[in-house]
């Protein structure tokens, strides 16, 4: 089995280090990649001096400016899919998603069958440390929200901190994903509820980051409000082989 877990950066140099190294200290084996949109932070060069370090197990895509989360992670997918992995991952640079909770995700789909594995803040309760009360507040009623429009049994459905098999992504028609920020992430997860693939959630406890600041806009939770009520009466289909 071969697992990657792909990490979009914009000015994280104060994390990107410290996170590869905490990926790769795990007892399962996650290769990594970086997709980076033109940090001027020097981002980019600490994972190419990384890359001499692990030069099988790390790489590397830098593009040229901010083109959005949802655009990395599909260029990341297709470069996932086109390396032959079986576990594809999606995780944050600044610690807000814990290395030590990927081997439970992955164990979700390679021993329980999940399609999608979802490292969730609320489906036990509530799991958020140093979030100002009403971020939280907007947070859990968003998702809240998602489930009631959608009709999807999931309840964190913006979360960041997951893991596809390759038969899902190979089946969910990237090229048709349209929204950019947290409604990327609902949208994917409306895939594999629509295609039929089984959601299993694993909580998690999310840490808000510590260094670096947070990329969070308002432009970002619109789209995904108005996203998520044009995708409730979009047609998902299987992506033509």
């Amino acid at each position: 089995m071969k697992q990657v877990v792909i990490i979009p950066t914009y000015n994280e140099k104060e994390n990107i280090e410290k996170i590869i190294r905490a990926v790769r200290g795990q007892s399962v084996e996650f290769h990594i990649l970086v997709i980076d949109d033109g940090s001027p932070d020097g981002t980019a060069s600490i994972v190419k001096r990384l890359q001499a370090e692990m030069p099988d197990e790390l790489f590397l895509i830098e593009r040229s400016g901010k083109l959005g989360l949802g655009t990395a992670y599909i260029t990341g997918f297709k470069w996932a899919l086109d390396h032959g992995y079986d576990y594809v991952f999606e995780m944050d640079a600044d610690f807000s998603h814990n290395p030590d909770d990927l081997p439970r995700l992955w164990a979700a789909c390679h021993e329980r069958g999940a399609g999608l594995a979802i490292g969730s803040r609320y489906c036990n309760g509530i799991s958020v440390i140093n979030w100002p009360i009403g971020r939280v507040i907007m947070s859990y009623y968003a998702s809240a929200y998602v489930r009631r429009v959608l009709r999807m049994k999931v309840y964190d459905c913006t979360a960041g901190f997951k893991c596809y098999t390759r038969e899902l992504l190979s089946t969910i028609d990237l090229d048709r994903i349209r929204m950019h920020g947290y409604g990327f992430q609902i949208e994917m997860k409306y895939n594999a509820h629509k295609l039929g693939f089984k959601i299993e959630e694993v909580p998690i406890i999310f840490v808000d980051r510590k260094e670096g600041t947070s990329k969070m806009s308002s432009s970002i939770f619109g789209e995904a409000f108005w996203g998520v009520i044009k995708l409730r009466f979009r047609k998902i289909s299987p992506r033509r082989r």
